[in-house]
């Protein structure tokens, strides 16, 4: 494990150095992971113009950083050679977990709502038509599962699919390979593989950049909602970067003239989402209560644990689930809630100099820092 560390923060840092390794260094550079939810090209037509906007309306220079794992943008950012983020929620506990980052936004899907589904997905073809069909696990059927880091496409299939189940999927399938949303769909379509994991944001984008593949592809599968996916940034990126940051996400889109809000909105539009909204880490609690009950269910079924150390690992996990339930709680009922409520309130009314003063006063409450 620790040389597999050691070389995931290799290859990351060999990919960040072809693009401003030096960032951060100056107090102007700011370099932006993005998850490999699809190839780099695809991604970065996407990105691009919203980077691009940020670097205008900051000062700052802000550098796409796009990694081939969810693992490099991690790491990356452990080590400091990203500041800012878009994770996905499991990738961001992770973050926040190893790498010093925090949660300060969240994206909102273009139709407004706050959430999307996992999926598990086959070629319209195929004999499978529930789960239960691609479940015999008789070792006929290749499989294509997320990276180990995606919500949709590992955690949240691997919690409510295979742990209840008891099923560990290199067992019961013929072969099971990692990859990317964008190529589980497409291997799919071409009948590469015989079921996959896949999310409702991926089928959508497929609509414009591969509607031929998705009209191969059939859902057998939908998982519960899932919080949408956090922006974060490191803890101890500058203060006056951050309310730069922030205050143009939260701008983006809502506060400018009405040709600025249509571009603006155009841009967000091609990576499928609304304007963005506050959030903090009680953002992740649903991810972390996920991951511990997942964990529970598997060393229930542990049979190489003698039953104390089963009893005491499961006791202690499931004390962390009650203390995230309590802070789940706690956090539906602050202060910080009810204003992200008004937030949404205010922006529905469009009332720009509201927007305006509130923006700046979630920057004082996220950063600590004045608005330039």
């Amino acid at each position: 494990m620790r040389d597999l560390g050691r070389q995931l923060v290799g290859a990351a840092l060999l990919m960040l150095a072809g693009a401003h390794q030096a960032a951060a260094q100056t107090g102007k550079d700011v370099n932006f992971g993005i998850l490999a939810t699809e190839t780099s090209v695809v991604q970065k037509k996407n990105w691009e113009p919203l980077l691009a906007a940020m670097s205008k309306a900051t000062g700052l220079n802000v550098y796409g950083f796009y990694a081939t794992d969810y693992a490099g943008v991690i790491e990356a950012m452990r080590f400091g050679k990203v500041q800012v983020a878009w994770y996905g929620n499991k990738s961001g506990m992770e973050a926040s977990n190893r790498s010093g980052a925090e949660v300060f936004a969240q994206n909102v899907m273009r139709d407004g709502r706050m959430g999307y589904y996992s999926h598990i997905i086959v070629n319209t073809d195929s004999p499978y038509t529930k789960l239960d069909d691609v479940l015999k696990c008789d070792k006929s059927i290749e499989f294509g599962i997320g990276d180990p880091h995606s919500t949709s496409g590992f955690l949240v299939p691997t919690a409510y699919i295979f742990a209840p189940k008891n099923i560990d999927p290199k067992s019961c399938f013929k072969t099971v390979r990692n990859a990317s949303h964008e190529a589980n769909a497409l291997a799919i379509a071409n009948n590469l593989v015989a079921a996959a994991t896949n999310n409702s944001i991926s089928l959508k984008r497929l609509e414009r950049t591969a509607p031929d593949a998705l009209r191969k592809i059939r859902v057998i599968w939908t998982s519960p909602l899932i919080p949408d996916n956090p922006m974060m940034w490191r803890r101890d990126l500058d203060p006056s970067a951050k309310a730069k940051i922030y205050t143009f996400l939260m701008s983006y889109g809502r506060i400018g003239t009405s040709d600025e809000i249509n571009a603006a909105k155009v841009i967000l539009a091609n990576l499928l989402w609304s304007p963005f909204l506050p959030a903090s880490d009680d953002h992740l609690l649903p991810i972390r209560i996920l991951e511990a009950n997942k964990s529970i269910v598997k060393l229930k079924a542990d049979e190489r644990l003698s039953a104390a150390d089963k009893a005491a690992q499961i006791a202690a996990l499931e004390a962390d689930i009650k203390k995230y339930l309590e802070q789940s709680d706690k956090a539906q009922k602050s202060d910080f809630a009810k204003r992200v409520a008004q937030f949404i309130e205010t922006d529905k009314i469009g009332d720009q100099n509201a927007l305006k003063k509130m923006v700046a006063e979630f920057v004082a409450i996220t950063t600590s820092a004045p608005v330039n």
